[in-house]
């Protein structure tokens, strides 16, 4: 097909091939520091659930429920509901790892709380980056095809219209960015600030939360490559 010849194929490794290797590096990271980390108990041996419930009452959250999830690393913070969930490798464990995550979550919590304008800005853009996400893939195809058969302009302007659908995805990477590097500085001030860590632990959850972000990172230059990709060979077949 048109967009597997040789020349779309440098363009795909130019832009694309970067974010994806950088998203594999830092999954690779993630996983070598839960893995290391999750092995660590705390000094004061308690349960990720357990930190989560210091940290929030701490703050006055004490509204703010607390549920286990399956899954792995499937943690995460429901504005709606105000709850807090955390997967099986963190809310029984007593691990540093398991502190870590439940902390920064627990900072998502604090966020919402506050009115954290980025935290309510990509909540606000999470329907419009799923719609562009799942559309947009099928716009550019659209347009790509109806400009190489019927050779029409039309099909430029349909996938110009997916990828400014894409955009919205890209959009919400970057808003993603300061939301989570924020929940991170906040979980790690408080657990050393409330005791809960002791010593160099904290340097553990470093390692944890700081690798994380990498894959943060990585999807929003994954998301702005692609987008690139869409703009150069569709500006090209024009």
């Amino acid at each position: 097909m048109f967009y597997m010849n040789p020349s779309m194929m440098m363009y795909w490794a130019i832009f694309t091939l970067p974010g994806m290797l950088l998203a594999l590096w830092a999954q690779s990271r993630v996983k070598s520091a839960f893995n290391t980390y999750g092995k660590v108990r705390t000094m004061q041996n308690v349960t990720g659930a357990e930190v989560a419930r210091a940290l929030l009452d701490s703050q006055g959250l004490y509204g703010v429920d607390i549920e286990p999830i399956k899954g792995n690393l499937t943690d995460h913070y429901d504005p709606r509901g105000k709850v807090l969930r955390l997967s099986e490798g963190v809310y029984g464990q007593r691990s540093i790892a398991a502190a870590g995550i439940a902390a920064h979550e627990m900072g998502h919590a604090i966020q919402d709380s506050q009115n954290y304008a980025a935290l309510g800005l990509r909540s606000a853009f999470v329907p419009a980056a799923n719609f562009g996400s799942r559309t947009a893939p099928m716009l550019v195809s659209a347009g790509f095809m109806i400009l190489f058969f019927m050779k029409s302009d039309i099909g430029y302007y349909v996938a110009m219209g997916g990828v400014l659908l894409f955009g919205l995805s890209v959009i919400f990477t970057l808003i993603t960015l300061p939301v989570e590097f924020n929940a991170s500085k906040r979980a790690k001030g408080l657990l050393v600030s409330n005791g809960i860590l002791i010593g160099d632990e904290i340097k553990g959850v470093n390692k944890v939360l700081d690798a994380a972000a990498w894959t943060y990172v990585a999807a929003a230059i994954t998301a702005i490559g692609q987008m690139l990709y869409y703009l150069t060979i569709l500006n090209r077949r024009r």
